[in-house]
């Protein structure tokens, strides 16, 4: 039996990344658990689908807490009493402090809609079209203190067509996330990913 990873997913919106992973454990394609889901918005949409599959999941008020770093190791510390062990940004729209990842080292991935170190931030996808590059895509990454700086694990190249906007492409390089992101965690769960400085190799079996 394949050990089963337990995850805990941080996210701020609609939740699609997070159905990405939920469709993937479902249908056998990926050894992990979800034991908690995190939202520092009320009204994220992707606490109902953690709710819609049985999935613990919380909002926890950045308001309730007097700085970043209180508040991210309050998260911190409900991830650990969930007994999570990889952390998994899906969407989530805050920085993470030291603090944070100090607790996670090395077990905390996000995905960007870009192909890193391009475009980093918000918008991702509107950079890259106001920009006019030909190839897009997406980055699943390990994070660290800076913004979408840290080692890269893998990255899905898409077109720019000649008559897209930032929706368009944004919505193309989603479904492309939502294939990626899966596979990377699958990958961390059966123990193939191996980082040397900011170097990401993962073995292919």
């Amino acid at each position: 039996m394949p050990r089963i990873l337990p995850l805990g997913v941080l996210v701020s919106g609609r939740g699609s990344n997070l159905e990405a992973i939920i469709r993937a454990i479902e249908e056998g394609r990926l050894p992990a658990r979800i034991n908690l889901v995190l939202s520092n918005k009320k009204e994220a949409r992707a606490l109902k689908i953690a709710a819609q599959h049985g999935i613990p999941a919380e909002f926890v008020d950045p308001k309730a807490y007097p700085d970043r770093e209180s508040y991210d190791l309050a998260l911190a510390a409900r991830l650990k009493e969930a007994g999570v062990e990889l952390v998994v940004l899906a969407g989530f729209m805050r920085i993470l402090s030291p603090a944070f990842l100090e607790q996670f080292p090395l077990k905390v991935i996000n995905i960007h809609p870009a192909l890193l170190p391009a475009f980093p931030g918000v918008e991702a996808q509107r950079q890259a079209v106001e920009y006019g590059v030909k190839i897009s895509g997406c980055t699943v990454h390990f994070v660290d203190a800076g913004v979408d700086t840290g080692p890269i694990i893998a990255q899905v190249p898409v077109t720019v067509e000649d008559n897209d906007t930032p929706e368009t492409l944004a919505q193309r390089i989603l479904e492309q996330e939502h294939r990626l992101l899966p596979e990377v965690i699958r990958w961390i769960a059966e123990g193939r990913v191996m980082v040397k400085g900011r170097r990401v190799y993962v073995r292919r079996d």
